[in-house]
């Protein structure tokens, strides 16, 4: 079975509040960023499939659940796997852990939209065909 896609976040002091704990909104960041990253690392870049393809991804809905805290300077893991695809949509499960601590789980529906109408529109089959190949190397 593959491992989930993992990114490195190192915890600026910007993303942090007085106490040095970072703010609950800056986990959303670490997670675009990581799913971004993931698809960069499957060849497609959002700027690229934005004018190539017509599309842009949008975040549809978002479950996420704070366990502890992450703090500055940490380096955090933050990662990002495809759960299930639509025709649609894609779901991602998501993790941030420092030193192995389990600290945010999330699970993210991101929507693919037209560029120019903004309404929903199938994911072009070659991003699917990837992604559906990723979602069978994950199955028992």
């Amino acid at each position: 079975m593959n491992k989930p896609f993992i990114w490195p976040v190192r915890v600026y002091y910007e993303d942090t509040d007085a106490g040095g704990v970072v703010f609950y909104a800056n986990y959303l960041k670490y997670m675009e960023r990581a799913r971004t990253e993931l698809l960069r690392a499957k060849g497609f870049e959002q700027d690229e499939l934005m004018v190539n393809e017509g599309i842009i991804f949008a975040v549809r809905s978002l479950q996420i659940e704070y366990i502890k805290p992450a703090h500055f300077n940490h380096l955090l893991q933050v990662s990002a796997e495809i759960k299930n695809t639509k025709k649609a949509s894609l779901e991602f499960s998501q993790k941030i852990t420092h030193d192995n601590n389990l600290l945010v789980t999330s699970e993210v529906r991101i929507a693919c939209l037209d560029v120019i109408t903004m309404k929903p529109r199938a994911i072009p089959q070659n991003l699917l065909e990837q992604f559906n190949l990723e979602q069978k190397t994950h199955e028992y």
